[in-house]
C-alpha cells in the first residue's frame, strides 16, 4: 500500500514531520495545560524522541500521527492521526485515532476537523474495519471530539492504562470506537 504522507481538510494540512516542527512541538508538550490528561509534560528530549517514534510508525506502516498545520497561516498547531495501539488490552490489536493541539488553537473545531479527515483516511484508504480512541475518564474535551466524529462509548471496554502508574488518578481510561459501517451511516445519515 502507498504511504499516506499528506491529507487535507478545509482549513488544515496533515503532513509529514519536519525537523523545524520540534521547537513548537516541544513547547506544546511542555505546556501543563495541554498535558493535563497525561502523566506529565514532556521535556524537549522526550518530545524529540516522540517525533522519532512517530516517524518510525510511518516507516513501518505507511501512516501515523501527522503534523497538523493551518492552511491560512502555515502555523504548526499539533498532531492528529492513526496509529497501532502500543500495549496489550482487551480491545487490542487495534488502530487508534489521536490528537493533541497547542492551547491557543483549542475551541476552533480543528481537532474534530482533523480527526474526521483521519477517520476518512482510515476507512477509505487503509480499509480498516474499526478504529478506537481512548483517554482518561476525566478528559471530557477529548471525549466530546470522539462523540463529534461519530464514535460510540463502549463502557464494557473501559480499562486501566498499563503505561500509567497504578496509583495515578489518570490510569482509568474510557474507550470509544467506530466501525466502517457506523462511519458510512454517519456520512449518509
Amino acid at each position: 500500500m502507498e504511504p499516506i504522507l499528506e491529507l487535507h481538510s478545509a482549513r488544515l494540512i496533515m503532513r509529514q514531520w519536519r525537523d523545524s516542527d520540534l521547537p513548537e512541538f516541544a513547547r506544546m508538550c511542555a505546556d501543563p495545560q495541554v498535558m493535563r490528561y497525561f502523566p506529565s509534560p514532556l521535556s524537549h528530549l522526550e518530545s524529540a524522541a516522540l517525533i522519532g517514534r512517530i516517524r518510525g510508525h510511518f516507516a513501518e506502516y505507511g501512516f501515523g500521527l501527522w503534523a497538523l498545520q493551518r492552511k491560512d497561516s502555515g502555523e504548526f498547531i499539533g498532531l492528529t492521526g492513526l496509529q497501532h495501539v502500543g500495549f496489550d488490552a482487551g480491545f487490542t490489536p487495534a488502530v487508534e485515532i489521536g490528537w493533541r493541539l497547542a492551547r491557543e488553537h483549542w475551541g476552533l473545531g480543528y481537532a474534530s476537523e482533523a480527526a474526521w479527515t483521519a477517520l476518512r483516511s482510515g476507512f477509505d484508504r487503509l480499509q480498516l474495519d474499526d478504529i478506537v480512541a481512548f483517554t482518561t475518564e476525566t478528559n471530557l474535551p477529548s471525549q466530546k471530539v470522539m462523540q463529534a466524529i461519530g464514535m460510540h462509548y463502549d463502557p464494557q471496554a473501559d480499562f486501566e492504562h498499563p503505561k500509567v502508574a497504578a496509583d495515578d488518578p489518570l490510569r482509568p481510561h474510557v474507550l470509544y470506537r467506530i466501525t466502517r459501517d457506523q462511519w458510512l451511516d454517519t456520512l449518509h445519515g
